[in-house]
């Protein structure tokens, strides 16, 4: 049997960006009201659990939808799963602007883009082994993942700008709708136009491209040691980030409305760099395992100080110091579990490692309103020191690919 020719084209650089595009775009839309918890009650009369189930709505969802999705994309294709994502994104982000004034509506709409998220997050690997080379994936998965905190950032530090008092002295949140949704009809244009299921040919030798079906995936995915335990830091790690990002408004309890965007922007802005950084030497180590172990331990003065620290500039340290550690071990974290749990297909191993998180998010949420923030802390704190044991239990999963 002849070897397929390996070549890698530009256009892989395309896909990633419209890829990047519609990734911001849910995730703003994602925690749109995270930051403005407190306007937000006030503007739709309700209790700040209400406003956090808007955020909460996606992790809900996810629950169902992330194996279905994943399902879809392994089986349908790449650039089907994304399309359907990036209608969904186009049409509830829309729908959520027209009926801003209206919880109900915005509920809807919600729960619409939710259904469309896992769709979206569950392919950043896919987009990585369909169209770059293995040196370059945790790179690619890297760059796909500083999507989703860029389009945190903007939620949490720009959408306090966006909101303009009215003479009442109410807030409206209106116009800040539309420019999302405007936003979101923009980047469903750009994958539905651009989008390429693969290159003409492989970016990687045949015996990395070929995954078994779904289904299997899924029994070989909990079949394997390291995957059990990757999902366990996943379930942890990911589970404190949706909550601290989801109430981000309560963890700052004594901070300003403007100080807390900031607190929120510069823990995402940590991410940003973590996630490129991290990635990258991970490609040029050729490990994953010393870096997950890494993040692991520098997550916890980041949630110490979160925990302890009330002034302003303290916060906002720890916040860029839990950032870079507990969202720059995402992307390798994603890239280990696609390595490691081969032959199962790519969005198959994302859409469990998500799930995961997807489920804790929600039960750390309702546990952070039900016990009160610093017992909640306190809690993350302790469950990110049994984090640090786990990751050290893992083997590393390049040295097959070398």
């Amino acid at each position: 049997m002849s070897k397929t020719k390996i070549k890698v084209y530009p256009y892989r650089w395309v896909i990633l960006a419209i890829y990047f595009a519609i990734s911001v775009i849910i995730q703003i839309q994602w925690l749109t009201f995270a930051s403005v918890s407190s306007a937000a009650q006030e503007f739709y009369h309700t209790s700040a659990l209400r406003i956090d189930f808007l955020s909460m709505i996606y992790m809900l969802v996810f629950i169902v939808m992330s194996i279905p999705a994943s399902y879809i994309i392994d089986t349908w294709g790449l650039r089907k799963g994304l399309v359907i994502g990036a209608l969904l994104t186009g049409t509830f982000g829309v729908l959520k602007a027209w009926g801003g004034n209206s919880l109900l509506l915005v509920t809807i709409a919600q729960i619409g883009l939710a259904v469309a998220q896992p769709f979206i997050l569950n392919a950043v690997t896919k987009v990585g082994a369909k169209w770059f080379p293995i040196e370059e994936r945790a790179t690619a998965v890297g760059v796909g993942t500083l999507a989703q905190y860029s389009g945190i950032i903007i939620a949490l530090a720009l959408t306090p700008m966006l909101i303009p008092i009215m003479q009442n002295g109410s807030y409206d949140f209106v116009r800040m709708l539309w420019i999302y949704g405007i936003a979101s009809i923009a980047a469903a244009i750009l994958i539905i136009a651009f989008m390429r299921e693969e290159p003409p040919t492989p970016p990687a030798s045949e015996e990395f491209i070929q995954r078994t079906d779904p289904i299997a995936g899924i029994k070989d995915i909990f079949n394997n040691r390291d995957m059990r335990f990757l999902l366990i830091l996943f379930f942890i790690g990911l589970g404190i980030f949706n909550a601290v990002s989801t109430c981000i408004d309560q963890v700052c309890r004594n901070s300003t409305m403007d100080e807390t965007g900031m607190i929120g922007g510069i823990m995402l802005l940590g991410g940003v760099l973590g996630a490129l950084i991290l990635s990258a030497l991970s490609d040029k180590k050729r490990k994953r395992k010393p870096f997950v172990t890494i993040c692991m331990i520098f997550m916890l003065p980041g949630l110490i100080g979160l925990t302890v620290f009330t002034e302003f500039i303290p916060m906002l340290i720890s916040a860029f110091i839990l950032g870079f550690f507990i969202m720059g071990a995402a992307p390798v974290g994603f890239q280990y579990g696609a390595e490691k749990s081969y032959p199962a297909p790519e969005s198959t191993s994302q859409g469990i490692i998500l799930l995961a998180g997807q489920i804790s998010g929600v039960i750390f949420v309702f546990g952070l309103n039900k016990i009160g923030v610093l017992i909640a802390m306190i809690s993350f704190i302790i469950l990110t020191a049994f984090n640090v044991f786990i990751s050290t239990q893992l083997k590393e999963s390049m040295s097959r690919f070398l």
